[in-house]
């Protein structure tokens, strides 16, 4: 079954890059929208970002609009997410989720990966 591994984060200075993998087996993503949601110590979890699975037409939240970019990579079975001009409040843990079907308002399936961890500091 569906199983996702997130990978790609680590510590960074304000303004740095990072790029967040997630590649899943057991279920291709073609036509499948993904998304990645973040929690912080003591905050909710939130979306950050999702690709819809046909058009891949992509969503942000509004903090990350400009800064974020999501996209896929069909041959391996993957989805990123380019992070520059990381700030301070995009330290989280982050998690991709596998929509049932090609919308990012499709129900999430499969279990939580194990999250990776984005560090801002200077």
């Amino acid at each position: 079954q569906l199983q996702l591994v997130e990978s790609g984060g680590g510590l960074v200075q304000p303004g740095g890059s990072l790029r967040l993998s997630c590649v899943a087996s057991g279920l291709t993503l073609d036509y499948r929208a993904v998304g990645w949601s973040r929690q912080a110590p003591g905050k909710e979890h939130e979306a950050v970002s999702c690709i819809n699975g046909g058009n891949n037409t992509p969503y942000h939240l509004d903090s990350v609009k400009g800064r974020f970019t999501i996209s896929r990579d069909i041959a391996k079975n993957a989805v990123y997410l380019q992070m520059n001009n990381l700030k301070l409040e995009d330290t989280a843990i982050y998690y991709c989720r596998v929509r049932s079907g090609s919308s990012c308002r499709d129900p999430a399936i499969g279990p939580w990966g194990q999250g990776i961890q984005v560090t801002v500091s200077s």
